[in-house]
């Protein structure tokens, strides 16, 4: 019976498909199995011959495979390896190259041979790549092929560098990148011009001989294409979906890179649920927005048809429940994100009391507080709120070379308007210069040129704060330690992040926090700054009574947007607040037209901001609320 149960779960589901609860059990997990493998392979006297991944995927299993020969003596003394890819052109020992990337994560830590490690060639000249390519499949064929491969998965539903239009029985070649893996990779280079545009990859042939194949995937950004390989249809636009088609593959994912299978985002289609209040609201949601119909207007049958008979009969009948799905979006809107004062607030998303709050809106970096939530932010102000704004970090990262020189050029030429000696500013500007033009990709900045950029980030949020109606004493500039290592890799969180947190914190004594919750930041500022000031109340709460009276809001807005049944506030914004948060927006120069970093959405982030805020207004309106000109969106964090 429950071999059946669960073939109904996953009738959605063209492979196997295994979810664990977080990366670093299901990395554990990997490296169990590939190590169980190693020592089949050894007591048979036999090499164990592994095709191994690159890029965050796999990192968490090559550090446990570390782990499990330094502590516990798994030798990699008869393990062969071949690496699916490389970028071309590529030096080894360029900080972006797949031999680096192998020699830190995983081969300068164990025993293995290193005649026994193999990685394509970046150097090769392009008339000798066709004749590597057909050795490397030799190689792998002269050691008795592959005994598993493990797999990550990119956003275009790339395995390896296979991109789509890949051919299912393809072989080791040079490939050309689609335009959003060197997106996805411009982090690594310092901007995508400095991406590969080609490499030399193991083909879907090569990889389909592997006698086990182990794909992971972690993180909700790789939800949507996960859903595609496993239950889309089988197609060169999503090579992945060729796994399909293998007998010896298995999916091993997070609970985020799974949450958007059938089984775990629409459960009601796949088997009976246990219906709690969270469960039920998206349900509804879910079924206005599958059949274009207002939630007022759903009817019995429309519940029996599409899935949720269950839900029908259970807490039925259909009317009461679209009237109590509609009750609870209708209360989540209001006017007074900080409470209205003198007003019944039993069914508001916030308090009442007291009338006046104090409040503190984090910024992970110097723009996030106005581009996520400016017009609320900006509201909060206007309705006598004491708020206060705190920028996390500099954002120094963030900004073009050519903007320092700009800036300096205007500080030199200032210098001698006022009659004053700019040789000293000269020589700076020279060195700067210099180096600039010498800069390689992802080189770090000097502390001169860092400082400029934090200088341009941080009077472009006071410009912003000022705009929004904050007195300068109340924008608080945290420049937290994790950030500045100069790199797009940030320094490990220390207890000095949290203590200039609680210092804000205990200065301020909030009634409100708003916090960003988007986690799907590219460079991961966001999560990092988020569990710093979830640390740092914590600590609090334990001596603070202030704390106890504290509520915190998570904003999103500048990568995602938080989905209809998880919304708790939604602040609707007039056609005169929207061009306000968008003057607000405009005042972060550097940040427009073309960021540094604009991770997979081309809009700027004005754009984006817009069109989020007028989406989630117009899904409220689609349920059958009020049509407002736009919504920003809010979910309590409890802790």
């Amino acid at each position: 019976m429950a071999r059946l149960n669960l073939l109904e779960e996953t009738r959605f589901e063209k492979l196997p498909v295994t979810v664990y609860p977080d990366k670093q059990i299901a990395s554990v997990k990997v490296a169990e199995r590939i190590a169980r493998l190693i020592q089949r392979k050894q007591e048979a006297g036999e090499q164990a011959v592994l095709g191994l991944a690159t890029g965050a995927t796999p990192v968490g299993v090559y550090e446990e495979l570390v782990r499990l020969h330094q502590e516990e003596g798994l030798s990699f003394q008869n393990v062969v390896t071949f690496n699916l890819d490389e970028y071309y052109p590529m030096l080894p020992d360029a900080p972006q190259s797949y031999v680096t990337f192998m020699n830190e994560n995983l081969f300068d830590h164990i025993d293995i041979k290193r005649e026994n490690i193999h990685i394509p060639d970046g150097t090769l000249a392009p008339e000798e790549v066709a004749a590597f390519c057909l050795n490397y499949e030799r190689q792998i064929e002269e050691v008795g092929g592959l005994d598993l491969q493990i797999l990550g998965i990119g956003r275009t539903g790339h395995v390896g560098f296979n991109e789509p239009g890949s051919a299912p029985n393809s072989g080791t070649r040079l490939v050309t990148l689609d335009d959003l893996t060197r997106r996805d990779a411009s982090r690594d280079f310092g901007g995508k011009e400095n991406v590969p545009t080609k490499a030399i990859t193991m083909g879907i042939g090569t990889i389909f001989k592997a006698r086990e194949i182990v794909l992971m995937a972690w993180s909700g950004k790789k939800a949507p294409i996960i859903k595609k390989a496993v239950e889309g249809e089988v197609s060169g636009e999503v090579p992945a979906t060729y796994l399909q088609l293998a007998d010896n593959v298995e999916f091993v994912l997070d609970a985020d890179a799974a949450s958007e299978l059938t089984r775990f985002d629409t459960p009601w289609l796949v088997k009976d649920c246990v219906w709690d209040e969270m469960l039920i609201k998206k349900a509804v949601i879910w079924l206005s927005n599958t059949l274009c119909k207002p939630i007022l207007k759903l009817t019995e049958e429309d519940y029996n048809n599409n899935g949720m008979a269950q839900l029908a009969t259970e807490r039925g009948p259909a009317y009461n429940i679209n009237i109590q799905i509609f009750n609870k979006l209708q209360h989540t809107i209001t006017g007074w994100p900080g409470g209205k004062p003198g007003a019944d607030d039993s069914q508001r998303p916030e308090r009442a009391l007291p009338a006046k709050k104090r409040v503190i809106v984090f910024s992970p970096h110097p723009d996030d507080d106005v581009i996520s939530m400016g017009g609320t932010f900006i509201r909060l102000i206007d309705q006598g709120h004491d708020v206060h704004v705190a920028y996390q970090t500099s954002g120094n990262t963030a900004v073009w070379d050519d903007d320092v020189l700009r800036y300096m050029e205007f500080a030199i030429d200032l210098e001698n308007s006022l009659g004053r000696d700019s040789s000293e500013l000269q020589t700076v500007y020279d060195n700067m210069r210099e180096f600039i033009e010498q800069k390689q990709p992802n080189q770090v900045d000097t502390q001169e040129i860092r400082n400029v950029k934090s200088y341009i980030r941080k009077s472009e949020a006071i410009a912003g704060a000022r705009y929004a109606g904050l007195p300068d004493s109340h924008i608080h500039f945290q420049a937290l330690p994790f950030y500045e290592s100069g790199k797009t890799s940030k320094y490990p969180v220390t207890d000095a992040d949290i203590e200039l947190t609680m210092e804000l914190l205990q200065e301020v004594k909030p009634q409100q926090v708003f916090v960003a919750g988007d986690f799907a930041d590219p460079n991961g500022t966001h999560i990092v700054c988020f569990n710093i000031i979830a640390e740092s109340l914590r600590r609090l709460k334990q001596t603070e009574e202030w704390v106890k009276d504290c509520w915190v809001w998570m904003y999103r807005g500048a990568w995602h947007e938080f989905k209809p049944y998880e919304i708790e506030m939604a602040v609707p914004l007039s056609p005169l607040e929207v061009i306000r948060k968008r003057n607000a927006i405009f005042k972060h120069q550097s940040q427009k037209d073309t960021p540094v970093f604009p991770g997979d959405d081309s809009r700027e982030f004005w754009v984006r901001a817009e069109q989020r805020n007028r989406e989630t207004a117009l899904q409220y309106d689609n349920l059958g609320l009020a049509d407002y000109e736009a919504m920003e969106a809010f979910v309590r964090w409890h802790f």
